[in-house]
Order: structure tokens, then sequence, then C-alpha cells
């Protein structure tokens, strides 16, 4: 790399850098305005919020994703009892925690920033045109695809894993080139579509990544960013259209917070074997959980 090329991608990774910071004061902006305007006590159940916020944000920087869990903690504490808020609520309580885990992400791990913004803009774009063609997509049916899929690369990676223990992935690469990059454009665009549809984009791009021979440390700023661009959007939305459970909502973006440094200080700590073994477990935990909830009838 070049010293301009270097000056370039630093100034690229500072303006996004910039925008995730003021994604946060909007969001912190949009809270408070909607707060004051309806007269809302946000302390109330804080520290119910502030355990959800910390467990549910430290296993979704590792991974795991947010909505099973946080639907079981919300169930379990009785934090929100009407089904039809969760969505709501989940999505304006987590939104300024992923964008912290972006922010930590895109710091720590070197990437690529075409990589990044290409794939980025595709998930984006992915959401965008979603939202109108998703609707009228059989939802368990997608569940049972995808869910089949990640656990059928689980096994792939597993199978490498075993008959070629030495193999490793390579840590100089930190993003896609060529025909790579258009390949993780259009399955990105893929990945937005299903968010849309509350899929998650975590597992996918692990598995996408790895199976790229590709560290998969380089999808954490990937994924987070995708996250974080469509969870804002959805966060206004649902602001504006009260339907927000707002008890616990401040104890889960503290609680949060510092579940995402927490888990951002072990993840920088593993190695690539260990990391490859934290994918295998996230891909067959995720694609289990979707083959379940396809067999599950929603009542939101």
């Amino acid at each position: 790399m070049t010293y301009n090329d270097k000056m370039t991608n630093d100034l690229i990774l500072r303006s996004i850098q910039l925008l995730l910071i003021g994604l946060i004061v909007w969001v912190v902006v949009l809270i408070r305005n909607h707060v004051v305007a309806h007269k809302i006590n946000l302390k109330e159940r804080f520290l119910t919020g502030f355990f959800i916020g910390y467990v549910t944000d430290l296993l979704d920087t590792l991974g795991i994703g947010t909505f099973a869990t946080t639907t079981a903690l919300f169930k379990a504490t009785r934090l929100v009892e009407d089904d039809r808020k969760i969505p709501a609520t989940l999505t304006t309580a987590h939104v300024i925690p992923v964008i912290v885990e972006a922010l930590c992400f895109i710091t720590i791990v070197k990437v690529d920033m075409t990589t990044l913004i290409c794939m980025s803009l595709s998930a984006f774009s992915g959401a965008l045109v979603g939202a109108r063609m998703t609707r009228t997509w059989d939802t368990r049916r997608v569940q049972k695809i995808l869910g089949t899929l990640l656990i059928i690369a689980a096994l792939i990676m597993i199978y490498r894993m075993a008959t070629n223990p030495g193999e490793g992935l390579s840590e100089s690469v930190q993003g896609l080139t060529g025909i790579r990059l258009i390949i993780g454009m259009v399955f990105d665009f893929c990945v937005g579509l299903l968010m849309t549809m509350g899929l998650g984009n975590y597992a996918p791009e692990l598995i996408f990544f790895s199976l790229m021979g590709i560290n998969p440390a380089v999808a954490l700023p990937v994924m987070m960013l995708n996250a974080a661009l469509i969870m804002v959007a959805g966060a206004k939305s649902f602001i504006q259209s009260d339907r927000v459970h707002w008890p616990g909502v401040l104890g889960i973006i503290v609680g949060g917070i510092l579940g995402v440094l927490t888990a951002a200080m072990f993840l920088t700590q593993l190695d690539v074997n260990h990391l490859k073994l934290l994918v295998v477990f996230i891909a067959l935990y995720t694609g289990g959980m979707l083959l379940r909830a396809s067999l599950v009838k929603r009542s939101f």
C-alpha cells in the first residue's frame, strides 16, 4: 500500500467514525425529544434493562445476535409483555450499542475500506428494497432455508478443520477484491433483504468470510456497520410511530454499551483457530434457532 493509499484509507476510516458518532448523537436526541414530549420516565425498571442489555449485547458482539436472547429475557422478566411491541422496543434499545459495536471494530480490526464500504452499502440497499419486496415472502420457509444453509456451511468448516487441521485463514488479507468482492456485494445485498424479515446478518457474514479463506475477524466491522445503518432507520420509524415500550430501555442502552466493550476485549485476544471454533458454534446455534423458529408460530 502506497502512502497516498494509506492516507485515503485513514480519511475514509475517520469519516465513518464521525458518521457513527453523529448517528449516536442523533439517536440520543431523537429519544430525548420523544421522551420529553410524552413525559416518559426512562428510570423505570433501569436495573432490569441494564442486566438484559449487558448480557444480550455481550452475546451479540460475540455473534449470537440479540433477537432470540432479548425476547427470552423480556418474557422471563416480564419487561415487555405485549409481543407486538417487542420488535420496536428491541430495535430502539439496541441501536446505540450496535453503533458502538461498529465504532469499536472498524477501529480495532484492520479491514480494507473498499470491502467495508461496498458491502455495507450493498446490505443497506438490500434492506431498502427488502422493506417492500419481502412483505409477501413466507418467513418460515426463508428461516428453514437459511438455517439449513448455515448448518451445512458449519459442517463444511468442521470437515475442513478435521481433514486439514493445519489449514489457516489468511490474516494478512484484509478484504475482498475482483470477482470475490462482487460476490460479496451480491451476498450482502441478499443479507440486507433478509434483515428486513428480522433475520440476523452476523452468522452469515462470519461464515462467508471464513469460507472465502479470510480471517473471520474481518467480517466483524462489516457485519456491525451493516446492522448499525439498518437499525438506525428502523429505530426512527418505531419511535415516531410510538410502538416502543419504554420501561427498561435506558438500562438496556447503558448495559448494552458495557456488554459490547467487555466482548470487544475478549474477541481481540482470540487467535484465528479459536475464532474459527467460535464461528462454527455461532453458525450451528443460529441455524438451529432459525429451524426452531420456523416451526413456532409468532404472535407479532
